[in-house]
C-alpha cells in the first residue's frame, strides 16, 4: 500500500528522462550496468525503475528498520533486494550484489548511503562495478520545485505537478586491472563528477 501511494504521488510529476538510450542500448547489447545516484534523489526511482523489470535490477539496502520499509517498497516496484551496508554485513552484501549483477545485468547503488556523509562516494560502487564487469551509469535528478527534509542528505521530494528531469550521464567504463590506488582514483573521479549534481537547499 505504501508503494502504491508513493508511486501515485510520483506520477503527478511532469517527468523527462534524458539519455535513457545510453543505458538501454548498453543493456540490450548484452552489457552489465550499475546505475548510481545520491541518496538525496532516491525517491525518483519509484517513478521509472519499474520500466526496467526485464533486466532484474538489484539494490543494496541497509539492515535497519528504515531498510525494512524501503525493501518492501523496492520489491513491490520489481527490483530484488540485497540486505547490507558498509557498517553491517558489508562484505557478504557486496559479494551478493556482484553475483546478481553478473546474472541479471543491472544493479542500482546509492553512492553515499545509508548514513552519508552526503556527497561522499563510498568505495563499494567502484568495487561492485569492477568485479561484476558493469559500466557505471551516473544518474542525476533535478526538480523545478521540491521540498527538502532536514535529514543528513536533505532528501528531495519534488512537489506535485513539478517538472522533474532525470538525466543519465555517459557511462564510466573501468579498466580490467586495478590496484588500490587506481580504485581510489576512480572513486574520487566519480565523486567529482556527481557532487555538483547534489542540491543544497
Amino acid at each position: 500500500m505504501v508503494y502504491r501511494l508513493a508511486r501515485l504521488y510520483c506520477l503527478t510529476w511532469r517527468l523527462t528522462v534524458e539519455n535513457q538510450e545510453l543505458l538501454l542500448s548498453h543493456l540490450e547489447g548484452g552489457g552489465r550496468a550499475l546505475v548510481c545516484l545520491w541518496h538525496q534523489q532516491l525517491l525518483l526511482t519509484l517513478r521509472f525503475f519499474p520500466n526496467y523489470r526485464k533486466y532484474r535490477p538489484c539494490v543494496m539496502i541497509s539492515k535497519s528498520l528504515d531498510g525494512d520499509i524501503a525493501s518492501n517498497i523496492v520489491e513491490a516496484g520489481g527490483a530484488s533486494v540485497v540486505r547490507g551496508s558498509s557498517s553491517r554485513r558489508g562484505v557478504g552484501a557486496l559479494k551478493e550484489m556482484i553475483e546478481r549483477i553478473r546474472n541479471g545485468r543491472m544493479g542500482v547503488h546509492v553512492l553515499d548511503g545509508p548514513r552519508g556523509p552526503a556527497g561522499e562516494v563510498k568505495p563499494g560502487a567502484i568495487m561492485m562495478a569492477h568485479a561484476s564487469g558493469a559500466a557505471i551509469f551516473p544518474l542525476a535528478a533535478m526538480a523545478e520545485s521540491a521540498w527538502h527534509l532536514k535529514s543528513w542528505d536533505h532528501f528531495m521530494i519534488p512537489k506535485p505537478y513539478s517538472k522533474v528531469v532525470a538525466k543519465f550521464l555517459p557511462p564510466v567504463m573501468l579498466p580490467d586491472n586495478m590496484d588500490d590506488a587506481a580504485l581510489d582514483n576512480h572513486r574520487q573521479a566519480l565523486e567529482d563528477l556527481m557532487r555538483p549534481l547534489l542540491k543544497n537547499p
